[in-house]
């Protein structure tokens, strides 16, 4: 037995998994998947029937939650592959920063400053044009594989 202590660097996330795996043949449209790298939603899924050798194949053809690129992978059905862990939370809009930041109200009272305005146009000018107007605006934020983005928004009324 040794006396000296073992530092462990400290994780936020409590070493929580970005992803979790899923069997292929499982996933369905309006899924997640993870395809090189990149969180995405399914938006189709066809499955080839098994050959001469080897497995059934199932293709994806999916969208990138973040930036709306379009993915596709061909993957054995029996094969795993990874899921994001997917989370949408609500916070209320407090104010827009000149340098493109939002200031957002959590849930138990405190701001979040560390998020950017979407890079969707539409979005980008109803965030713009609601809080010129006083408007209390709710925006969605969706998170995954540790990156965060502004994806909807809802008007709650004036202020």
């Amino acid at each position: 037995m040794s006396d000296e202590e073992h530092h462990f660097e400290s994780k936020a996330d409590a070493g929580a998994s970005k992803t979790y795996p899923q069997q292929a043949g499982t996933i369905r449209k309006n899924g997640y998947i993870v395809i090189k790298g990149r969180p995405c939603k399914v938006v189709e899924v066809s499955t080839s029937k098994t050959g001469k050798h080897g497995h059934a194949k199932c293709h994806f053809v999916a969208i990138d939650i973040f930036n709306g690129k379009k993915l596709e992978d061909i993957v054995p059905s029996s094969h795993n592959c990874d899921v994001p862990h997917v989370n949408r939370t609500d916070y209320q809009l407090i104010d827009i920063s000149e340098d493109g930041f939002v200031s957002l109200l959590t849930e138990n009272g405190n701001t979040k400053d560390d998020l950017r305005l979407p890079t969707d146009e539409n979005l980008l000018t109803q965030i713009k044009d609601g809080f010129a107007e006083g408007k209390d605006l709710v925006v969605s934020v969706m998170s995954a594989m540790g990156e965060e983005q502004i994806c909807a928004l809802k008007d709650i009324g004036p202020k």
